[in-house]
């Protein structure tokens, strides 16, 4: 049996995640995708770091993703897909016009 390291267990714990909800009341386009996601409310989940040699606790984004399709859409397929974070606040800046 192959037992992980007390190392492994470390790096685990400097991670986290927070999952989001965001609402688009109109279709919208992110950077990357090649056509436009229906408005609706999506999952947003994004991924930190701890910033180690601190203090205090502090984290910095590593990533952010969204769920596609948006919640209560019915698809054979469902996708976790990698987004800029600005580009997803830009988006819904302008869906909020």
């Amino acid at each position: 049996m192959v037992r992980p390291t007390d190392d492994f267990f470390a790096k685990e714990q400097t991670m986290r995640t927070t999952q989001t909800t965001v609402r688009f009341s109109s279709p919208f386009l992110l950077k990357g995708f090649d056509r436009a996601q229906p408005a609706g409310d999506y999952l947003v989940d994004k991924a930190e770091e701890l910033i180690e040699g601190v203090s205090w606790l502090a984290y910095r984004r590593v990533g952010t993703f969204i769920h596609l399709p948006a919640i209560g859409m019915s698809s054979p397929v469902q996708q976790v897909v990698q987004i800029d974070a600005a580009d997803l606040e830009d988006c819904l800046s302008r869906d909020r016009r």
